[in-house]
């Protein structure tokens, strides 16, 4: 029983500061180093809480992480991606198992599609003629929270991470 009231202590800091981020990036286009390294440095801890093994689980997470950084630090060099982005999915891959991130990866992409629309929209009535700043940050944390809440919330009810 200790185990889920780690794992539900985890999750729950997790989606805190999904939200954090999720905030932060609105108010200031911005998600602080210290709250994506919070979210990184805690994973092998809840690794552990899960009880997931080195190989393959940890190995996955560290390459499914890994493969995301490298593709998104080119999005970023090429302008299209914000560095705190880049590590706020970075780290999040390290907590989400590789189906679930796939997933992850779809629900951001369309959450991320319709704030582009909104964000544009809203530009356009404003006839702002500056460059559209969309706080993606919210459409990663959007699709974490669904995430946690579809899978691994009710995942650790049953006893099942890991």
């Amino acid at each position: 029983m200790p185990e889920f009231t780690v794992q539900y202590g985890l999750l729950g800091a997790l989606a805190i500061a999904l939200v954090v981020a999720a905030f932060t990036d609105i108010k200031r286009r911005q998600i602080d180093n210290w709250l994506t390294g919070a979210i990184a440095l805690t994973a092998p801890l809840f690794w552990w809480a899960s009880g997931l093994d080195l190989w393959p689980g940890v190995a996955w997470q560290l390459g499914i992480a890994l493969a995301c950084f490298v593709v998104l630090a080119g999005l970023f060099a090429a302008g299209w991606m914000g560095g705190g982005d880049v590590k706020l999915l970075t780290a999040l891959a390290l907590w989400i198992e590789p189906e679930w991130f796939l997933r992850l990866i779809v629900m951001m992409a369309l959450v991320g599609g319709v704030l582009t629309l909104i964000v544009g929209a809203w530009h356009i009535m404003r006839r702002q003629r500056d460059r559209i700043a969309v706080p993606y940050g919210v459409a990663i944390s959007s699709a974490g929270l669904w995430v946690l809440a579809s899978h691994y919330f009710p995942t650790v009810a049953q006893g099942q991470v890991g």
